[in-house]
């Protein structure tokens, strides 16, 4: 039985599951590589230790990490997750070790592998959060760290777990996840943080999925396959327009003009005050940003455009996820 199809009583048992006995510990993390990894009881314990961080920010942090190291090693620029990762640590009490350009300034320059850098950094450390311009860069890097490592992107089309998991969790502070119907729209096929969030929905029942794309741009096969192994619904569309009405969560991502075959055609996946008119009353719009012509402003103050609130939680999440993969 997968996942994506245990009984009601079941999945209770499951998502009741937060307590487990010491020698057991289904709980524990080791390394936060990939979406595929987390169990649902494992779900349910990240996101009750979140709204437990969103408690300690509100009281100006916690001390209990202090005496910890996190390592912000990203080999791709980055300013959201980076600082996000770093703003995390340190409202644990914990201290930072940081480089944006490890690509271009770090010794790999010269040649080292990321294996030897990981063994070195892993010495000064406590926990490794990575960043890889390579496809499998962070799996690399678990292999050989002495500490826990978290994946925070690798390469062009590989994942971005930590961004699915904040996602997820925005999805969850708002509606139940069972029964879910969610659009992604823009560029699917390299994008990371669509790939992540699909292997995570496809643990809960009754999801439909819309992949709204210009064909040269749709979700790759690998990603369909896996929802078709776990008997989740999905579509793939080029026309917003088709699902809008119907969908319960809008992801959408920016599409880059020089991978589309027609530029002209850019607009048809874009989010305005026109299709704010058309989508649900209730409905969710996220995006993980950085955003460019795809998400108008003017849909900034509309009640379900749910971004901004998606990039806070975003702390209580890296929060939550520091402290499991610390814990002795």
């Amino acid at each position: 039985m997968t996942e994506a199809t245990f009984l009601p009583a079941e999945r209770a048992k499951l998502q009741s599951n937060t307590n487990p006995s010491p020698r057991s510990d289904p709980m524990k993390l080791r390394h936060v590589i990939e979406s595929q990894q987390f169990t649902l009881p494992l779900l349910m314990e990240l996101f009750t230790r979140s709204r437990g961080m969103e408690r300690i920010v509100a009281r100006g942090g916690s001390l209990d990490y202090q005496n910890r190291i996190m390592a912000a090693l990203f080999y791709q620029p980055s300013t959201r997750t980076r600082l996000s990762f770093e703003a995390a640590m340190q409202r644990l009490g914990g201290r930072v070790l940081s480089t944006e350009h490890a690509r271009a300034f770090s010794s790999e320059v010269e040649g080292e592998q990321v294996e030897d850098s990981i063994r070195i950094i892993g010495s000064y450390s406590d926990v490794i959060v990575i960043r890889h311009n390579e496809t499998g860069g962070a799996h690399r890097a678990a292999r050989v760290s002495p500490v826990p490592v978290i994946n925070a992107g690798d390469g062009d089309g590989g994942q971005h777990p930590t961004q699915a998991l904040l996602d997820l969790y925005t999805i969850y502070r708002e509606r139940s996840l069972d029964g879910l119907s969610v659009a992604f729209i823009g560029e699917l096929d390299k994008g990371r943080t669509v790939r992540s969030l699909a292997y995570l929905l496809a643990k809960f029942e009754r999801i439909k999925i819309f992949f709204v794309s210009p064909p040269e741009l749709q979700m790759k096969p690998d990603i369909l396959e896996y929802l078709d192994e776990h008997g989740v619904r999905y579509e793939l569309e080029s026309d917003i327009d088709r699902v809008i009405r119907e969908v319960d969560v809008v992801y959408q991502t920016r599409i880059r003009p020089e991978r589309m075959k027609d530029t002209q055609n850019l607009k048809r996946y874009a989010i305005d005050s026109a299709v704010l008119q058309r989508m649900k009353p209730d409905a969710m719009i996220l995006h993980p940003l950085p955003r460019t012509v795809e998400l108008d402003k003017t849909v900034d103050t509309d009640p379900r455009a749910l971004y901004f609130r998606q990039a806070v939680n975003g702390l209580y999440v890296r929060m939550a996820l520091l402290t499991m993969v610390l814990e002795k």
